[in-house]
Formats: structure tokens, C-alpha cells, sequence
């Protein structure tokens, strides 16, 4: 699949409000209202993904599905209403849909299910005199390229052998490590190479939600159970009948709910919020923390039954750190991906460049990685990469050639600091400046935490992280 595009198939007005996020996030968004233009459009630009709303008048959505089931190549089909009882999830789900969600669309949904960007190439033969890579054993693991884990360290390759093993069964998986370590890559892993794979895979952060929404997110809800629920809503475990749920950053969950939790996990069953029929379901839980969650229930913060349900099997991801070569074997992944995105010949690192990458202690794991390593491809341009390309602390890079700049670039920015005060208005340290921002789209967003961290575009863990750090300074947030 090319070229990082998203069809809609529905009316503009339901469906346009959510094109400027995904073109920020560098995808392009097309558009089709019948079934012929939607082929068309899919065979001719062949997106990586199809949202489609069954409303749609003269639209039918299982036409549509069965074109997906018997046409190769054909990408997933995500089908969105606004309303939806479990029957109708249920009648899409079986004719082939990749997921059913209820509207409005998110952005936060959908990079979830975004299969990779680009089918990673064949390797080149490697010369005899070469030993093979131990890495290809564990390339070679993942379900036709989808989901790689990378890695040749004896660390990584133990994680991966026991996902291997246990990825077919309904066991629960708890997978630990820092944020950044690749835990939702190893649920996707486990879920892609499992016989729910042509099922739903639904994934839910639990920090991301007070604990009353999220209750109504992963139980649902019946109409009138509370003050705005005009219309049953079918929750995430429902959505996920028949296939996997993630939970991720499980330790965030409130106590009270993780009560339900465990019914659902011993049970197979729960009730919906305001509801008085139990609900049955065959879902395979997946859940993710980067704490220590075995504190956590010392502390009392998270249940010991919750926890020996969920451990059934652990999964603990080391860190980048730990990885030893790993991070030359990432890197230069990361480097041929992003070169072929910007259309850009294959870059080399020069020795220095190799010596900081392996140096360097690499707090955010290999999500810090993957974002330094698109910076460094855009910065090097023709190549090779070298140190300065990285941007990391004292460092600065400037450009080979600064004949471009006029006089007045220069006079701007060689431009002394502020006299006086006056002069300097709201010029103020930048960890102050950030928290006043983070502070301001809270009170812009009403405490929606995952509304304002949109407005700041960051993640809702990077927000929750820094409000964490103000509360210890003694603010009350």
C-alpha cells in the first residue's frame, strides 16, 4: 500500500472537520459518496485505509465488504456510525470489517490502526564472507512485515520467542517496560499473529479519561443512564468481541473500576452503564503499564487479584539503553524509512555520529530514537549524518552554506536582548511558558485532558507526566 492516504466513504459534513489533523500527521484524506467512486478511488490510489459510514444514502456498506474479502490487496475497512447496537457491530464485524466505531471520528483512534507507512524492502544479500544478522530470525517472526520487532539482543529476541509461544492462546498478557520500549508493538505483535487476527484488535488508554467516562468507554452505556446519554453506546469490549482489547497504562485505572474489570476477566461477561442485561464476550485482554506495578499493589493503588489475573504471562521490555548494538540496527532502520518517505537517497552515518548514537543513555527509548532519526534525515539532507544533525543538548546545526541568508536574516538574528523590561514584555524562562500554556488549555478545555493535549500536540501521557511534576511544586492541578 502506498502513498499514505485515508478514504472516507460518507457524507463531507460527518466526516471533513477530521482532514486538517490527518494532513498535519502527513496523510492525505480523500473523499467518495457511492460505492463506484469509492472502487475507483481505491484502485487507483490505493490508501492504506477505508472508513465508511453504513448511513451513507445509496451507499451499502456489505457491498463494500465483499468486495474487501475477495479483493487482494484490498485495505482494512473501519465502519463508523452514530448510533450502532451491538447486532449491527456484531453483522459488520463478521462480513469483514476491520473495526466498528461510533462517531465522532478521532484522531487518537486512528493512528491506532494506520498500518505501517511503507512495506519495508527486501534486504540486500549480505556477502558471503558476512555472518547473518541474528536480527532476521527475528524480523522473519513478524506476520508478513506487519508488526516488526527489530532486534538482535538477547533480551529483545527472549521477549519475542515467549510472544511467539504464547500468541495463539487466550492467555491475558501483561507487557511492562518504559515508555517508549515498544509495548503496544509487542500487543499488535501478539494480536497479528494470534487466530483472532482477521478480528477486531481495539486498544483504550486508561489515563486518558476520568473514571466515570471511562467506565462508559469500555462497558458502554444505556440510553438515559445518565445526564447526556441520548443513545445506547456499545463500549470497547463489546467493539472487541471475538478478538483482542488493549488496555494501556492499566495502572492508571481508578479501583472501583478495576472491580468490573476483573468480573469481565473471570466472567466473560459485564454490564452495560445503566443497563440490566449482562453482556457476554470472548475478548483476549491485552494490557501495558511503565510502572512498577507490583509497588502498586503494595501501596494499595492497584488490586493484587487485577494483577495475578493479568499476569498470567509477563512481557518485560528492556530499554533502548540496554540494548547494546540495537541502537545502530534501529537507527539505520529508522534512517532507510524516513529517506524513502522524503524521497531521499540512503544515508550513511559517519563514525562520530555511530560513537554519540551507541554513547547516548536514550531516556525516551526507541520512540526518542525514531523521532531523532527523521530529524537527523531531514536535516542531512544528501548525507552523511553526523552529530550536529541530532540537535541534542548544547549542540547547534547550521547549514553548509549560508551564502541564502540576506542582511537583514542576519541583523534579526544577531539583534541584542531587551534593554528593559519594557522592552521585554512577556519574555519569561521556558519551563514557565510551558506550564502556563498546559495550564491555559486545561481551563480552555475544561479539564478534558486529551482535548488539551491536542490543543498542545502532545501526547496525554506527556501531559499527565508534567502535571504530576506541578502538583509536586505544590500546585493544584
Amino acid at each position: 500500500m502506498s502513498a499514505r492516504t485515508v478514504l472516507f466513504i460518507a457524507e463531507p459534513q460527518s466526516v471533513t472537520a477530521i482532514f486538517p489533523t490527518l494532513q498535519e500527521a502527513g496523510l492525505q484524506a480523500g473523499l467518495a459518496d457511492n460505492i463506484t467512486g469509492a472502487l475507483g478511488f481505491i484502485r487507483k490510489s490505493k490508501p492504506c485505509l477505508v472508513f465508511c459510514r453504513p448511513s451513507l444514502q445509496g451507499f451499502d456498506a456489505a457491498v463494500l465488504l465483499e468486495h474487501a474479502g475477495t479483493t487482494e490487496g484490498f485495505p482494512p475497512v473501519v465502519v463508523f456510525s452514530a448510533t450502532g447496537s451491538a447486532e449491527e457491530a456484531t453483522r459488520f464485524l463478521e462480513l469483514g470489517a476491520r473495526d466498528f466505531w461510533l462517531e465522532p471520528l478521532a484522531w487518537e483512534k486512528i493512528k491506532l490502526v494506520l498500518p505501517p507507512k511503507e512495506p519495508d524492502p527486501e534486504p540486500e544479500p549480505e556477502p558471503e564472507s558476512r555472518p547473518k544478522p541474528a536480527s532476521q530470525a527475528a524480523n522473519a517472526s513478524g506476520m508478513a512485515g506487519k508488526f516488526q520487532i527489530i532486534g538482535r539482543h538477547e533480551a529483545v529476541l527472549r521477549v519475542l520467542s515467549l510472544a511467539k509461544r504464547v500468541a495463539k492462546s487466550k492467555a491475558t498478557v501483561l507487557i511492562s517496560g518504559e515508555s517508549g520500549t515498544g509495548k503496544e508493538m509487542f500487543a499488535r505483535y501478539l494480536h497479528h499473529n494470534s487466530d483472532r487476527a482477521d478480528k477486531a484488535f481495539v486498544a483504550i488508554n486508561c489515563a486518558a479519561l476520568p473514571e466515570h467516562l471511562l467506565e462508559s468507554e469500555l462497558f458502554g452505556h444505556e440510553k438515559g443512564a445518565f445526564t447526556g446519554a441520548i443513545n445506547r453506546k456499545l463500549g470497547k469490549f463489546e467493539l472487541a468481541n471475538g478478538g483482542t482489547i488493549l488496555l494501556d497504562e492499566i495502572t492508571e485505572m481508578d479501583l472501583g473500576l478495576q472491580a468490573k474489570l476483573l468480573r469481565v476477566l473471570q466472567e466473560s461477561e459485564f454490564d452495560r452503564v445503566g443497563g440490566v442485561e449482562t453482556v457476554k464476550v470472548d475478548v483476549r485482554v491485552l494490557a501495558t503499564t511503565n510502572r512498577d506495578i507490583e509497588g502498586s499493589v503494595r501501596d494499595n493503588s492497584f488490586r493484587q487479584d487485577l494483577f495475578y489475573r493479568l499476569n498470567v504471562i509477563p512481557l518485560k521490555l528492556p530499554a533502548l539503553g540496554e540494548r547494546g548494538d540495537d541502537v545502530l540496527l534501529l537507527a539505520e532502520y529508522f534512517t532507510n524509512k524516513f529517506s524513502a518517505t522524503y524521497g531521499l537517497g540512503q544515508l550513511a552515518f559517519t563514525e562520530d555520529a555511530k560513537q554519540w548514537l551507541t554513547g547516548y543513555e536514550w531516556p525516551g527509548n526507541v520512540r526518542e530514537l525514531q523521532n531523532l532519526m527523521e530529524r537527523a534525515v531531514l536535516l542531512a539532507g544528501e548525507g552523511p549524518i553526523q552529530p550536529r544533525h541530532f540537535l541534542m543538548g548544547d549542540d547547534q546545526w547550521f547549514p553548509d552554506d549560508l551564502a541564502g541568508v540576506d542582511a537583514d536574516q542576519r541583523a534579526v538574528s544577531e539583534a541584542p536582548p531587551p534593554a528593559s523590561a519594557a522592552e521585554a514584555l512577556s519574555v519569561m524562562p521556558i519551563h514557565e511558558m510551558e506550564k502556563r500554556l498546559i495550564l491555559k488549555s486545561l481551563e480552555e478545555t475544561t479539564g478534558n485532558r486529551t482535548r488539551a493535549a491536542e490543543l498542545l500536540g502532545i501526547s496525554v501521557r506527556t501531559l499527565r507526566n508534567k502535571l504530576n511534576e506541578y502538583k509536586k511544586q505544590g500546585l493544584d492541578v
